[in-house]
């Protein structure tokens, strides 16, 4: 059963999760590699894709590498640390962290990349199953924004499949329920941080992949 009371654990690697999440490295990158405030750039936020209307596609890799490790490290660090909910809090810790860090007056990404960093951690089938359908559907559609809302969101409803069905994926840590119910909360605050994309996609404006940026 799952509890609707926080243990201390959990709320711990909650905090963990979203210090590590709010290490702001898009703004770091640029900034070191003499390309200026990130947040003077295209949409102003930190993430990878920003970073990369920069015209530098290495700090722009970079960054996407690095959102996803600080994802991944909360979720492992927890796991080692606190007890078995302990991950799932830490992934969501960690996009808090990387959307709203309080470094930057709560001004940061939308947490694609830590997102499947996490994922990835928590559970490699998932966090596969999610970066594929992001490169599937960046094939079809040739809409960044679109591809990572639609593979999220796919995701999401595995995750509930597995849940009812128990294929046995996750790891012995925490139940296919728990998952399912993080996946999704996670899920729903990057579909929230998107909401500029989604009226420019409902607008016929959004930029295509190797088009121009807006």
């Amino acid at each position: 059963m799952i509890s609707l009371i926080p243990s201390i654990d959990t709320l711990l690697a909650l905090v963990l999760g979203y210090l590590l999440g709010s290490i702001p490295f898009g703004l770091l990158l640029t900034r070191a590699a003499g390309l200026g405030d990130i947040r003077q750039v295209g949409s102003g936020n930190i993430g990878a894709t920003n970073v990369l209307r920069t015209g530098n596609k290495a700090v722009a890799a970079a960054t996407l590498l690095l959102d996803a490790l600080k994802g991944a490290a909360a979720v492992i660090i927890s796991a080692m640390l606190f007890g078995p909910i302990a991950p799932l809090a830490a992934a969501l810790g960690a996009v808090l962290g990387h959307c709203f860090p309080v470094w930057l007056k709560f001004k940061g990404g939308k947490g694609v990349a830590t997102t499947l960093g996490g994922m990835l951690a928590l559970s490699w089938p998932f966090g596969v199953a999610a970066c594929v359908l992001w490169l599937l559907f960046a094939v079809l559609f040739r809409i960044s924004s679109l591809s990572a809302l639609l593979a999220l969101a796919a995701t999401a409803l595995l995750a509930w499949i597995e849940a009812a069905i128990e294929f046995g994926l996750l790891g012995r840590f925490f139940s296919a329920a728990s998952f399912a119910i993080a996946v999704t909360l996670i899920v729903a605050l990057v579909i929230a941080m998107h909401h500029e994309n989604i009226s420019r996609l409902r607008a016929g404006t959004e930029p295509r992949i190797g088009g121009s940026k807006k």
